[in-house]
């Protein structure tokens, strides 16, 4: 009968190859995304929505499911596709600002990606510092925030930032 220490061993290279995938599995297949929604119930009319996704074809969605286990928060959703592909996407989302603060960034602060993600990311933690703060609050931290959304992932303009709302 193996040690008690032998086993916690085992379990450690367990547990180090599994943060070694997750984070290359991120690197190829994940995003750090915060978008701005238009939403009449909020202050200005707008939402800043981050979230943490990992997308997979329908044939490899129980990787997503061990996404799930491993950091024991975050839901799959499919989206159906109705194009010439054979297999809906699942997308693997955690949402909750609690969820991101608490599990998501200090996991990838602790376990850092290697490709332009990691830029993406840290934009991503910084906002979500922000909305911690309650930045997104006032029409100048919502702009802040757009700003910084403008140099993450595809770089795109804000529509917020060209709204009449914000010309004023």
């Amino acid at each position: 009968m193996p040690s008690k220490k032998a086993a916690s061993a085992d379990n450690q290279q367990e547990r180090l190859k599994m943060i070694g995938w997750i984070v290359g599995y991120v690197d190829g297949e994940g995003c750090f995304s915060v978008s701005l929604f238009r939403n009449k119930t909020t202050k200005f009319g707008w939402q800043v929505f981050p979230e943490f996704v990992v997308t997979q074809g329908e044939k490899s969605k129980k990787s997503l499911e061990i996404l799930i286990k491993f950091f024991k928060c975050g839901k799959v959703f499919v989206n159906k596709r109705y194009d010439d592909h054979n297999e809906n996407v699942y997308r693997y989302c955690v949402r909750s600002k609690k969820d991101l603060t608490e599990i998501i960034i200090p996991f990838f602060r602790n376990n850092q990606l290697k490709t332009a993600k990691k830029g993406d990311f840290k934009i991503f933690a910084k906002i979500i510092e922000m909305m911690n703060g309650n930045v997104h609050s006032e029409l100048k931290g919502v702009k802040k925030i757009a700003k910084m959304i403008e140099k993450m992932n595809h770089k795109k303009p804000s529509k917020f930032l060209e709204s009449s709302e914000t010309k004023r």
